[in-house]
């Protein structure tokens, strides 16, 4: 019997996870989203397309949670951009009564799934989600630093004129730009990054990674990244789905690991079948600790902001 996963919210990001993880076959894919006949048809378009990728993974969409029953995976993508005009409590009024609602209904029928969380300003709704769901912290986990490592690999192996196969990066903190890229703990085939780059050079990539998402929106000009992010989720989706535990940067629960208590936060992480099963501790400088502390600080004002609405 294959493992079944939920993506609530049909849109560019939920529609091309769902592509992912059937086109790896890395499970059944249920499509949900509010808006009647778009999971529907982009479940059925899916599936006449498995004939040509060769896969039989088995996709179904519904505007109802009843077809969630039994789910191993619930990803949540749901949720709106901000518009013109609306402020940040807005948006985060607006998303917290998303998120919560879906991940409420979602968790009714699988009630020992593994909640991802994907819909933005990530960390907060990454709360949203914990305090709805009633899920162990283990089960609740935000994908972002995958996104922005795998943002950062991509600039360095552009760089660098190399494979992003021989890169691997670390990247701390809450999701936006005041995540915490780290060259220090960042490889090229197991060569330190600082050893290959000089640091103007490295600031600049770093720079980069962290507005690697404005980047691409002011590009699009309406709209925002969904290749990438879709498949940073799926990469976290098979580490849990095959009990593969990598090590993978995700928004955690964190109480008490690098001086943060009660935060989402982006950290390393190993990923299994039971979600997070253990927070890696990585030794920081001044720097960096203060760097990550004030990116914690950022999600801690998020998180105030959602208290005060009540």
């Amino acid at each position: 019997m294959r493992a079944k996963a939920t993506v609530i919210g049909a849109g560019n990001v939920g529609a091309t996870v769902a592509q992912r993880l059937a086109e790896k076959e890395l499970c059944d894919v249920v499509l949900i989203d509010v808006v009647e006949g778009i999971p529907q048809g982009k479940a059925l378009d899916l599936s006449q397309a498995a004939p040509i990728e060769c896969h039989d993974a088995c996709l179904t969409g519904s505007n109802a949670y009843d077809e969630a029953e039994g789910s191993d995976l619930i990803i949540v993508t749901a949720g709106i951009a901000r518009k013109p005009g609306m402020s940040r409590d807005d948006l985060l009024a607006t998303n917290r009564s998303i998120v919560s609602a879906v991940t409420r209904q979602a968790v009714a029928r699988a009630p020992e799934a593994v909640l991802i969380v994907v819909s933005n300003p990530l960390d907060a709704m990454c709360h949203v989600a914990y305090e709805a769901s009633g899920f162990p912290k283990n089960r609740v986990i935000g994908m972002a630093g995958v996104l922005d490592a795998a943002r950062f690999r991509a600039f360095i192996a552009r760089e660098l004129s190399v494979s992003v196969d021989n890169i691997h990066a670390t990247v701390l903190g809450g999701h936006g730009d005041t995540m915490v890229p780290l060259p220090r703990y960042t490889t090229v085939a197991g060569i330190p990054l600082p050893e290959l780059l000089p640091a103007e050079r490295i600031e600049a990539l770093v720079a980069r990674t962290r507005s690697g998402g404005a980047e691409i929106v002011g590009l699009l000009k309406t709209g925002s990244a969904y290749y990438a992010p879709a498949s940073a989720t799926v990469e976290m989706a098979e580490s849990i789905l095959k009990d593969r535990k990598k090590i993978l940067p995700c928004s955690v629960l964190l109480e008490g690991e690098y001086g943060i208590h009660g935060l989402f936060v982006g950290v390393p992480v190993k990923l299994g079948r039971n979600g997070v099963e253990e927070i890696l501790t990585l030794p920081l400088t001044e720097r960096e600790r203060a760097e990550l502390l004030r990116s914690a600080e950022a999600v801690r004002e998020l998180v105030d902001v959602l208290s005060r609405l009540g």
